[in-house]
């Protein structure tokens, strides 16, 4: 499995992104939280101009290939002591063949770098992907229910590995 980063010049690649991950967020959420909320979520988190945003405040996004196929991408950064995972997704056909655990053994790695000692991530409470988290080892720290604007709001269990 390789992980290629995206850099912040690099216009093609953030389009690229942007559109793999449009393309994978819709096929899982929209049917889990509608596709009027995840059409707003991904304006607002799944842009070129959004990945671009986020690259300058210091994501660090990644396309994850698989025998030189892209399979997915991953985005994570510091956040209050512990490396936040903020994407981590996989296109359907992919899951279920081990990818997770690889992408995961790739953010401990850049994690202990840092010198960080956990990860934490956000996930929908009704999403079936908490399942595959707790097959991980991440354990449930805390629910969070955030307004995100337009009357949406993010029901979340918030996830977290001890490294």
């Amino acid at each position: 499995m390789d992980f290629i980063q995206l850099q912040l010049t690099d216009e093609q690649g953030i389009r690229e992104m942007s559109a793999m991950a449009e393309e994978i967020v819709r096929e899982h959420f929209d049917p889990l939280i509608g596709k009027e909320q995840n059409d707003y979520m991904i304006s607002l988190f799944q842009t070129p101009e959004a990945i671009r945003d986020q690259l300058m405040h210091g994501y660090r996004y990644y396309f994850v290939l698989n025998d030189g196929r892209m399979i997915g991408f991953t985005a994570f950064y510091p956040k209050a002591g512990a490396m936040y995972l903020s994407k981590f997704y996989l296109y359907r056909n992919e899951r279920g063949k081990g990818c997770a655990r690889q992408m995961l053994e790739f953010i401990k790695q850049n994690t202990l770098e840092e010198g960080l000692k956990a990860i934490e991530l956000n996930v929908n409470r009704f999403n079936m992907a908490v399942q595959v988290y707790e097959r991980l080892g991440f354990h449930v720290i805390r629910t969070e229910k955030n307004d995100i604007g337009h009357g949406y709001y993010m029901d979340d269990y918030v996830f977290r590995l001890d490294l």
